[in-house]
This record gives C-alpha cells, sequence and structure tokens, in this order.
C-alpha cells in the first residue's frame, strides 16, 4: 500500500462539480492499493498517517501529529500511485489491486484512521475526481507498507 501525505491547510475533492469531501488543516491522503495488501499494509499506514510529526509546535519544529493539532484527513483513492513508467511512455498499471479489493481496503484504511480518533472525509472510488489543495510548507511525504522507499 502505498500513500502520498501532504500537509494541507485545506483542501477538497468535487465530483461532477459538487464537493464531496472538504476539510481544513490537516492531511490529504492519496492512497494506492496493491494486489497483495491486506490487514496489516492498512494498519500500518493509518498508524503513519495519524502519528507522522510533521506539524510544527510552538518552537516552529515538526513535533506535532495530525491528531496533536485536532485536524482532519481527506482520503482519496488514487491507483496511479502504483504507476510503472519505468519502460516506454505509458504508465503501466498492473501493480494497482483489482477494484474490488482495492476498494474494500481504501475503506478500511478510512474507518482506520477514524477509529484513531480523526475526522476523515473522502472522494469517491473509482469516480473523475478533482482534488484541489493548499499544501502547507509545503509538506508531502511518501509511505509504503512495504518499505520500499
Amino acid at each position: 500500500m502505498r500513500a502520498v501525505v501532504q500537509r494541507v491547510s485545506s483542501a477538497s475533492v468535487r465530483v461532477d462539480g459538487e464537493v464531496v469531501g472538504q476539510i481544513e488543516r490537516g492531511l490529504l491522503v492519496l492512497l494506492g492499493v496493491e494486489p497483495e495488501d491486506g490487514a496489516a499494509d492498512v494498519a500500518y499506514i493509518a498508524d503513519k498517517t495519524a502519528n507522522l510529526r510533521i506539524f510544527e509546535d510552538d518552537a516552529g519544529k515538526m513535533n506535532l501529529s495530525v491528531v496533536d493539532i485536532g485536524g482532519a484527513v481527506l482520503a482519496v483513492s488514487q491507483f496511479t500511485l502504483l504507476g510503472d513508467c519505468r519502460k516506454g511512455r505509458r504508465p503501466g498499471f498492473t501493480g494497482a489491486a483489482p477494484p474490488e479489493l482495492a476498494n474494500a481496503l481504501y475503506e478500511e484504511y478510512v474507518a482506520a484512521v477514524r477509529n484513531l480518533g480523526l475526522p476523515v472525509e473522502t472522494g469517491i472510488f473509482r469516480a473523475d475526481m478533482k482534488v484541489s489543495l493548499i499544501n502547507d510548507g509545503p509538506v508531502t511525504l511518501l509511505l509504503d507498507s512495504g518499505k520500499k522507499f
């Protein structure tokens, strides 16, 4: 499971011109699911999301998590995070989980983050989404449950 985590001042996702998910201060998480992912991957990425210390404390150091600041998470499923661009000019997506598995694990991720005490907004799985954000910092981090990077 892969995630792109962005510290944001605000973020939203629209489908057909309508806002379907929106947060103020917190994290925008783009989530990609691999075919071999399971419950352990969900737990790892959810815990990392909630507890990454990437918000500044009073001394200006990144010592606080999204939980600590009372922030929120906007989670958006994004299979293209598993795109393989090493060969040719068109990415290959054979590394992405089939839609049924991807949606199930995406929903498990959302539930796991909520269970950690965070408000979570979402996009709509498989919809054509327009994501807007104000990246705070900018701070953008990559997570991989297989610890490939």
